[in-house]
């Protein structure tokens, strides 16, 4: 068979479902192959799109997405979507294609080293320079992208190796079992927990997991010990939950920093490096014990230096928690309940605000309201992304896709695509800046050929609001930062698109709940008012909670 044949073979028995791309010259063997295939591909306007969609699949699946792209500058731009998947833990297989490395006739035209470019922003990357070697190639790139920590890797297949005739058998995907955390381990953690008086759980990045969400719940229900969640962490367990404390979306000085410095042991689990820890550990500090709980060991850095660890499987860790402890009687959650109920009562401030344009508090309120448990809202970076993390409380796991690790822009649209893609019977929304959503807007052409049922929320201030709110912050003038918009609701429209624009804070819910309820991509302008942020999140807030 054709080495491309081969190539697909491989792919279909990884189970691959979709391959996101845009191909170019040097795909076109790869191309026939998988116009033979019952792997669907999908067609992007952008390679920063299709690689969004493929990050965003492994997300949500477990399962590396895939997506491919032509040499050169199809390569550099999957450069963001690939360091997106690195960073966020996100399984995702990237093939590009090559001239031929045997026979260049083209000299060096539109050649870079993609292996060097990749290498330092991928867990596994490599050039096949044989047919035969499709099949160990393909499989150690899929291991190398699902093994905890998971991350993104990138083959490279040059249109003569491509074109080869081989004989050799795909190779079967192996299944293995996480190692556990060992007994030793475990009595120790279990001995600081009936020693602490304020213990309290922290759920990062690395806890969003089925199996990891389903012990932690059980835990939790069992113990009666408080969580906080970082942003990468929201849904893990339901945040309507009486012991949910907060949401650490502000490096500091917000309700849930108080809880945090409260305890006297946090029980970390998934930290990631990616997601600074939402306190400081100082040597000196010998009141606070933490415990970092989690497939790898800690990466120790200057705030970050646990006393112990519980290494394995997460799932199986907190298992063994639950099954080695009841509640203590001397255990007390007063204070961290105290700052729960004021942080709630600090959310419903400004929750119903009719103002106009819209205040991110309504704004998050009027989602939440419209959105079932089940639904997925895909944020873009930009500040609304804090008011989501903080006020939006998620009911179940990856149902708030939100990128607290590289927080590049322009993600929120494709990701919302994918997300649609694995959950075809769930409602599901981005919401962007007008910033992001213009990075990737052309992607609407591509939702709408694909006949996804989704609405897409752009919040307009004309201007680069995150970057505004910093600015104001250290007392810097207000420069560089504004530009202009289309027309927002033609742009949607000229793409076959329906389009909207909010002309009144008491119609955004309304309009909201009929776009969800109907067939097709629904393009909905939304003015925003930032202008309180600064003093809300940067004055107020840590005032407040100082005071409890």
């Amino acid at each position: 068979m054709k080495a491309s044949d081969l190539m697909v073979k491989t792919l279909e028995n990884e189970g691959v479902e979709y391959v996101f791309g845009i191909p170019g010259e040097e795909n076109l063997d790869l191309l026939e192959s998988l116009a033979h295939s019952n792997i669907q591909l999908i067609v992007t306007r952008h390679e920063q799109g299709a690689g969004f969609m493929a990050a965003t699949y492994g997300r949500l699946t477990g399962k590396p997405g895939v997506c491919m792209a032509t040499l050169g500058p199809g390569a550099t731009n999957l450069v963001t979507p690939v360091a997106y998947a690195q960073l966020g833990a996100m399984p995702m297989v990237v093939i590009t294609g090559q001239k031929p490395i045997r026979d260049r006739a083209q000299g060096k035209f539109q050649i870079i080293d993609v292996i060097d470019m990749m290498s330092p922003i991928t867990k596994y990357t490599a050039q096949i320079i044989s047919g035969s070697s499709i099949p160990a190639h393909v499989r150690e790139a899929f291991r190398a992208a699902e093994e905890e920590r998971p991350g993104a890797t990138h083959l490279e297949l040059s249109d003569d190796v491509a074109a080869e005739s081989v004989e050799v058998d795909p190779i079967e995907p192996s299944h293995f079992r996480r190692p556990v955390v060992e007994d030793k381990s475990v009595r120790h953690v279990l001995e600081l927990l009936r020693e602490a008086k304020h213990p309290l759980l922290l759920i990062g990045a690395g806890a969003n997991r089925k199996i990891t969400a389903k012990m932690l719940r059980a835990f939790v229900d069992k113990v009666g010990i408080p969580f906080v969640t970082t942003q990468m962490g929201k849904g893990v367990i339901n945040e309507d939950h009486p012991l949910w404390i907060g949401n650490a979306a502000l490096s500091d000085g917000d309700y849930p920093h108080r809880a945090l410095e409260h305890a006297d042991l946090i029980l970390n689990v998934g930290h990631d490096v990616v997601e600074k820890p939402p306190f400081m550990m100082r040597a000196d500090n010998g009141k606070k014990k933490v415990v970092h709980i989690n497939f790898q060991a800690a990466q120790v850095e200057p705030v970050y230096f646990p006393h112990a660890s519980m290494i394995g499987d997460i799932g199986n860790s907190i298992w063994r928690l639950k099954e080695g402890i009841e509640k203590q009687p001397h255990w007390d959650f007063s204070f961290m309940l105290k700052v729960r109920e004021s942080l709630r009562d600090h959310t419903n401030e400004g929750a119903h605000d009719n103002t106009f344009p819209v205040l991110p508090q309504r704004l998050v309120e009027d989602v939440r309201s419209v959105m079932p448990d089940d639904g997925v809202i895909a944020l873009d970076n930009g500040i609304y992304k804090i008011w989501f993390a903080r006020n939006y409380a998620a009911r179940q796991p990856n149902t708030v896709l939100l990128d607290n690790a590289l927080a590049s822009m322009g993600a929120g649209l494709p990701s919302a695509m994918a997300a649609k893609l694995v959950h075809s019977d769930r409602k599901v929304m981005a919401i962007c800046g007008d910033g992001g959503f213009m990075m990737n807007s052309q992607e609407l052409e591509t939702a709408v050929r694909m006949g996804l049922d989704l609405v897409v929320v752009i919040l307009n201030d004309s201007g680069y609001g995150m970057i505004k709110w910093k600015q104001q912050d250290m007392k810097f003038q207000d420069f560089g930062l504004d530009f202009a918009n289309p027309d927002f609701v033609k742009y949607a429209e000229a793409y076959g698109a329906k389009g909207y624009r909010v002309e009144s804070t008491e119609a955004l819910a309304p309009l909201l709940r009929d776009c969800l309820a109907q067939k097709g991509v629904h393009v909905i302008d939304v003015p925003v008012d930032y202008s309180k942020n600064h003093q809300l999140l940067n004055i107020d807030i840590p005032k407040r909670s100082a005071a409890l």
